[in-house]
C-alpha cells in the first residue's frame, strides 16, 4: 500500500514539476513554424574555383558551429559552386550570428620574436586605450553620453590616428574603434613566430567565470601529439622574456608568459586556459568558433535577411487542429471499448503529453511539423501498450480469475511485447537521426523521446492509477470493465467451472 502511495505522490510530482516547466521554459519553434535568419554565404578562393570538397567541408563546419549556437533544426544548402545559404530559426541575433559564423576560426600558437618587448608594450598600451573606449560605447545607454565620450577622447583618439592611419568620423567612431583594435591585435600577432600547435589538434573547448571578477577564460583540451607539443612549446621559452600567444585569424587575442617553475617539463596535460577579460559572450563565441573546427577556406557573408514561416499561419492552425481531433477520436473509442480502463488510459495519455512536452521545453527540442508528426505517432504507441495491457487484463478476468490478479497478469503478460515494441522504435529513430537531414532528425527526435517516455506511462503511471482507482470496493465490478456482450460470456465461463 506504501509502495502504490509513493509512485502516486512520484507521479503527480513530475505532474506538478512539468507544468512548472512549460510555464517558464517556452517552446522553440523551428523554422517552418516561427521563421528566423537566412544567410548567404560565398566561399573565397583566388588561385583557382572552389571544389565540391571544399564545399561540402565547410558545409560541415558551418553545421557543427550553427549546432554549437544552440541553434538547432537550421537549414544549409549549397546554392551553385561557391555559395551556402544558412537559414536559422527564431529570433535570431543576426549580427551575432554573421559574427561567429563567419571567421575562419584558424587557431595558432606562437612564440614571441627576441628584441620585440617595447614594440609590444606600445601595442599592448594601445589596446588598453581602445578597449576602454569600446568597453565606455557599451555601457552607455544615452546619445549625450555617447557624444560627451566624443568629446573625452579626442585626444587618444588623435594619439592612435596617428599611430594606424585611421582618420576619425564621429558617426561610425564605434566601427572604427574596433578596426583599430583588430588592427592592434594583427600588428601584436606579427610580433610572433608560428609553431607547429594549430587548433587542428584541438579536441575539445569550453568556457568558464572567473574567480573573484567577472571576466570569462575559454578552456582548450588538446590530443595527447598537441598536448605533447604544447609542452614543448612552453618548456622552450619558461622562465624567459619571451611571450607565449593564442592568435585566431591573424589576431592575437590573449598573450601570456611561462613561470620558471615549467622550465624542465613545460606545462603538461593538453588543457589550456585562454584569458584576455572576455566577457560572457566573448567566450561564447569564441567556444563555438574553435569547438566547429577552422574552415578550410575564408568566406563572405553577401546577403542577410530575416523569412517568415515557411508553412504559413493558417497551414499551422488547420495542423494543430488536425492533430487534437485525432486524439479525441482515440479517446472515444478507448472510453467506449474500455470503459473504466479507457478513461484510466485517456488519464495516462495525458501524462503522456504534459511529460512529453515538458521534457521538449526542457531540453529544448525544437519544434517543427515533423516534429509534431513524431509527437503524435508516439502518443499512438502509447495508446498500442495500454490496449495490449487492457486485452490481457479482460482475457484475465474472462477467464474467472479475480481483478486485482487479473491486473498483475495482464501486466505481466504484456510487457515483454511492449518492451519489444518500443525497442524496435528507438532502434529505428536512432538510424533516422544520424543519418537523416535536420528535419528527418527533429521527427526521430521526438518520436524517440515518446517512446520512452510512453515506457514510463504505459508500465507504471497506468498500472498506478488502476490500482489506485481499484483500491475501492465500488469500482470492482465486472460491469465497468466489459460490454454486455462480454460480460454475458465471462459470466458463462465462470458458471461452468463452478
Amino acid at each position: 500500500m506504501r509502495r502504490r502511495q509513493g509512485w502516486l505522490f512520484f507521479i503527480l510530482f513530475l505532474l506538478a514539476f512539468s507544468i512548472y516547466l512549460l510555464i517558464n521554459f517556452p517552446f522553440q519553434l523551428g523554422l517552418d513554424l516561427r521563421g528566423g535568419t537566412q544567410l548567404t554565404l560565398q566561399l573565397v578562393k583566388e588561385e583557382a574555383s572552389v571544389t565540391k570538397d571544399e564545399l561540402e567541408s565547410v558545409k560541415a563546419v558551418l553545421d557543427r558551429r550553427v549546432n554549437n549556437l544552440g541553434v538547432s533544426e537550421s537549414n544549409l544548402q549549397t546554392l551553385g559552386t561557391n555559395q551556402i545559404i544558412v537559414e536559422l530559426p527564431g529570433e535570431q541575433d543576426r549580427l551575432e550570428a554573421s559574427r561567429v559564423i563567419g571567421k575562419t576560426a584558424l587557431l595558432e600558437f606562437r612564440i614571441q620574436i627576441p628584441n620585440t618587448s617595447d614594440q609590444y608594450f606600445l601595442l599592448k598600451q594601445q589596446r588598453q586605450r581602445v578597449d576602454s573606449l569600446i568597453n565606455r560605447f557599451d555601457t552607455t545607454n544615452s546619445r549625450r553620453s555617447v557624444e560627451n565620450i566624443i568629446l573625452d577622447i579626442n585626444a587618444n583618439l588623435k594619439i592612435i590616428e596617428e599611430e594606424t592611419g585611421y582618420k576619425s568620423n564621429q558617426e561610425d567612431l564605434y566601427l572604427r574603434l574596433n578596426d583599430q583594435r583588430k588592427y592592434i591585435n594583427q600588428e601584436i600577432a606579427s610580433l610572433f613566430t608560428r609553431t607547429e600547435l594549430t587548433g587542428k589538434e584541438l579536441i575539445n573547448a569550453g568556457r568558464r567565470q572567473e574567480q573573484n571578477n567577472s571576466n570569462w577564460q575559454v578552456l582548450l583540451t588538446f590530443t595527447n601529439e598537441g598536448g605533447d607539443k604544447f609542452a614543448a612549446i612552453t618548456k622552450s621559452i619558461a622562465g624567459t622574456n619571451q611571450l607565449l600567444a593564442i592568435v585566431l585569424d591573424g589576431e592575437s587575442i590573449s598573450e601570456a608568459s611561462v613561470g620558471s617553475q615549467f622550465i624542465n617539463t613545460g606545462i603538461e596535460g593538453g588543457l589550456v586556459e585562454i584569458t584576455g577579460s572576455f566577457t560572457a559572450q566573448e567566450a561564447k563565441e569564441l567556444e563555438v568558433q574553435l569547438r566547429g573546427g577552422a574552415l578550410p577556406l575564408p568566406i563572405e557573408i553577401v546577403e542577410s535577411s530575416t523569412i517568415g514561416p515557411i508553412l504559413g499561419y493558417k497551414n499551422i492552425i488547420k495542423s494543430y487542429y488536425a492533430a487534437i481531433s485525432g486524439l479525441l477520436f482515440v479517446a472515444i473509442f478507448m472510453i467506449i471499448n474500455y470503459r473504466l480502463l479507457g478513461l484510466i488510459s485517456v488519464l495516462s495519455l495525458v501524462l503522456y503529453g504534459v511529460y512529453n512536452l515538458a521534457l521538449y521545453a526542457l531540453i529544448p527540442v525544437t519544434i517543427t511539423l515533423p516534429g509534431i508528426a513524431g509527437l503524435v505517432l508516439s502518443i499512438g504507441m502509447a495508446v498500442d501498450a495500454n490496449i495490449l495491457i487492457f486485452e490481457r487484463i479482460r482475457d484475465e478476468l474472462s477467464n474467472g480469475n479475480t481483478l486485482i490478479r487479473s491486473i498483475d497478469n495482464g501486466f505481466l503478460r504484456a510487457n515483454s511485447s511492449i518492451v519489444d515494441g518500443h525497442i524496435t522504435t528507438l532502434i529505428s529513430c536512432l538510424v533516422l537521426f544520424f543519418f537523416g537531414t535536420n528535419f528527418v532528425k527533429g521527427f526521430s527526435a521526438t518520436l524517440g523521446i515518446g517512446v520512452l517516455i510512453s515506457l514510463f506511462t504505459s508500465l507504471s503511471c497506468t498500472k498506478t492509477i488502476i490500482k489506485f482507482i481499484t483500491g475501492y470496493q465500488i469500482v470492482r465490478q465486472k460491469s465497468f470493465y466489459f460490454g454486455n456482450n462480454d460480460l454475458y460470456k465471462a459470466d458463462l465461463i465462470e458458471n461452468k467451472k463452478q
